[in-house]
């Protein structure tokens, strides 16, 4: 059970009220055309590139809780180090390709490369993969505990702080409340970690508290288990918040050095989450519930005010990332997919800032509405499937194989493929993974995949297997330059 001081109830109403108010006061910014309601008028600058980036890409703070209760600093290795990878090949190799685009979400890139077929599967692919349901999930539960409200009861308080001013103030409202998250989120953190040091002990404490492979670097866990983790990593390279952030972008040099300077605070934040973790693990053994890990070593080792801070951390960690996820998968639904699909003539033109003249209101109004929808499907996701890790894992594992290839390709004339190409690269990755998640679940395969392969290795296997095949095709059939030696 969690224990609240009156003093921590009103830190907690205080910040709720902080974010509804700063999400409103930036709606009264934000005007009606595309540019403005879904990138700020592409006006961000390096700070707030840096602070809406960093906030916006952890919210799964209790999953992370739960994963490094579970493992120990494996946690590390599959939730940071890869994630750090591929956000520097993006920084390096993709943030000033995409701002040079000039566009607008991942399906626009793949109708300009594709055609509008691919783009209404890329649209949602990016739909699914960006649902909010791991942090409405979090969120739920966060609150369920603060306050003995029911799941479905703190589902529906989430959605109304923050469809609201989402739905108002758009990708504006978005980043001006992911700043003040990103103070809180550290500043929560911080709080812990002195406390648990101070009453328990340093390195010490935890190498003679701490199961021995909560220690080492795998956890205990396979190493194709920890590989495609790292697969599910590639994520940051299809991730639609990544490209949206550098859509948004001043120039293309915010962009890449401001996914440069977020490595090193998700680094600095990890080191802090992944310690809280272990403290959990050392000071209460047997819970049984380890995504509460964070909330019960906090009822344990932090004060009044104190307790507050932290759960207002933690609160801003989630409500930042559930804000951009929500609002992403509400203008790939209602934008890039109903109205590309039902209205394919305002997309005539990609190449241009903005949609035709009088299509701006309806592109902005199809946003509202699938935001909407985006929590209706996102809440009964995360009832359905009621674990962060597994949502990550599930989400991660089948979309990104489909999008991953075709999306890559084509930013590079090099690797580009022919539309035909790319839409069945497209549909084998996401498929052939989906379905072989799927047979575990069949008569007789006892909860294993076959053979015992991951479902992303044959989806991405496939997919990278037509690219080439396409790109064979394409050189065979390219009409050859005399001139050339």
């Amino acid at each position: 059970m969690i224990h609240l001081a009156a003093v921590d109830v009103v830190i907690i109403i205080v910040y709720f009220a902080a974010v509804v108010y700063i999400g409103y006061r930036a709606a009264k910014r934000t005007g009606t055309s595309e540019d403005d309601f879904l990138l700020a008028g592409r006006t961000l600058t390096l700070p707030v590139f840096v602070m809406t980036l960093v906030s916006s890409w952890y919210g799964g703070v209790l999953g992370v809780g739960e994963f490094s209760y579970r493992y120990g600093l494996v946690n590390w290795v599959v939730q940071g180090v890869p994630y750090y990878i591929f956000a520097a090949v993006f920084a390096f190799a993709l943030a000033k390709k995409v701002r040079a685009t000039n566009l607008y979400t991942i399906p626009d890139k793949l109708a300009l490369s594709y055609g509008r077929k691919t783009a209404i599967l890329g649209s949602f692919l990016t739909f699914v993969i960006m649902t909010p349901a791991p942090y409405i999930l979090m969120l739920g539960v966060l609150l369920e505990m603060l306050f003995g409200w029911s799941l479905p009861l703190s589902l529906v308080v989430t959605a109304i702080v923050a469809v609201s001013y989402l739905y108002r103030g758009g990708f504006r409202s978005d980043v001006q409340t992911n700043v003040l998250e990103f103070l809180l989120m550290f500043g929560g953190f911080s709080c812990i970690l002195p406390y648990s040091m101070t009453r328990y002990g340093g390195l010490s404490f935890l190498e003679s508290a701490l199961p021995p492979m909560h220690l080492t670097w795998n956890g205990g866990n396979s190493v194709q288990y920890i590989l495609v983790w790292f697969f599910i990593a590639l994520w940051t390279l299809v991730d639609p918040a990544f490209h949206q952030r550098c859509y948004a972008a001043r120039n293309g040099n915010v962009a890449r050095w401001g996914i440069v300077w977020s490595i090193f605070f998700w680094c600095l934040f990890d080191f802090m989450t992944t310690t809280a973790g272990l403290y959990a693990r050392a000071v209460i053994p047997h819970l049984s519930q380890p995504m509460m890990a964070y909330p019960m070593l906090a009822e344990i080792v932090l004060p009044p005010v104190i307790k507050g801070i932290f759960y207002v951390g933690m609160l801003a960690t989630i409500m930042a990332t559930l804000n951009t996820l929500a609002f992403v998968s509400a203008q790939t639904l209602g934008r890039d997919f109903w109205l590309r699909w039902r209205h394919p003539g305002l997309f005539q033109d990609l190449h241009t800032a903005d949609l035709p003249s009088g299509a701006n209101s309806t592109a902005t109004r199809a946003t509202q509405a699938g935001l909407i929808i985006s929590f209706l499907f996102s809440s009964l996701l995360a009832l359905a499937i009621p674990s962060v890790v597994q949502l990550w894992y599930t989400l991660g594992t089948v979309i990104i194989p489909g999008l991953l290839v075709p999306l890559i390709a084509s930013y590079f004339q090099r690797l580009r493929i022919n539309p035909t190409t790319a839409f069945l690269a497209m549909v084998s990755g996401w498929g052939t993974s989906t379905i072989w998640f799927l047979i575990r679940y069949l008569p007789g395969h006892n909860d294993s995949y076959p053979l015992g392969i991951e479902p992303m290795y044959p989806g991405l296997i496939l997919s990278i297997m037509i690219w080439g095949a396409g790109k064979a095709w394409m050189h065979k059939t390219e009409p050859r330059d005399p001139d050339r030696v």
